[in-house]
């Protein structure tokens, strides 16, 4: 598949988001009126996002093989993730802000970073990957196609904050590829989208479970491992 090809579909599950921010919203299998915060399906196979009601996504819960699956709702702050300076950089993102997924369609980790054109994916070798995955154990859980580890590393890069991780649901990331491409300006993007990033991250945070329970949680497991 041409980078041409591969931005593309990005851009298409970018548009179908974006396009399903309206206020009147309905589930796109029965086409029962939704709420503003309501459930995604994902196609894999087009990495394409629809809305549904909570009967219609319960129905592709199940891990079957059926052309949609549904987009869990975890999202975990990860405190002890494990990721030196030099292991990023084998990455090679242009950015300092990207997410990661494993794709069943193509059997490999994709790598997508935000920009003001939309989504774009990272065409390189990710062949630090599997060392990162190997000390981080969390990678292996994440559920294929739709939830992903969402990375920010912008204020690591600057010298003010610490680098953060999350375990995010797939539609989450696009919702921030659709947060920058609307919102940017200029060069630099702007004092707005700036700060609309920084919330995004913060309430990202909020809806995870307690540190300290997530932490207490990890060291059980590997007093146990």
């Amino acid at each position: 598949m041409s980078e041409t090809s591969r931005t593309g579909n990005s851009f298409g599950v970018l548009r179908q988001f974006v396009r399903r921010s309206s206020p009147l919203e309905s589930c796109e299998m029965c086409s029962k009126a939704l709420a503003a915060v309501h459930q995604h399906l994902l196609d894999p196979v087009n990495r394409k996002l629809i809305c549904a009601c909570d009967a219609c996504a319960i129905l592709f819960s199940a891990q079957g093989q059926t052309k949609y699956k549904r987009v869990p709702r975890r999202i975990r702050f990860l405190p002890d993730f494990r990721m030196t300076d030099s292991q990023w950089d084998g990455l090679m993102m242009p950015i300092n802000m990207a997410f990661f997924f494993k794709s069943t369609p193509q059997s490999r980790v994709i790598a997508l970073y935000p920009s003001p054109a939309g989504a774009t994916e990272s065409l390189l070798s990710l062949d630090s990957w599997d060392e990162i995955e190997l000390e981080n154990p969390v990678l292996l859980e994440l559920e294929a196609d739709v939830e992903a580890l969402l990375v920010n590393r912008i204020g690591h890069a600057r010298g003010f904050s610490s680098p953060e991780y999350y375990v995010a649901p797939i539609d989450e990331c696009f919702k921030l590829v659709g947060l920058i491409r609307s919102r940017w300006q200029g060069l630099s993007g702007g004092t707005e989208v700036w700060r609309e990033i920084g919330q995004f991250f913060s309430d990202l945070k909020s809806k995870s479970p307690p540190v300290a329970a997530q932490v207490a949680a990890l060291v059980k497991q590997r007093s146990h491992a």
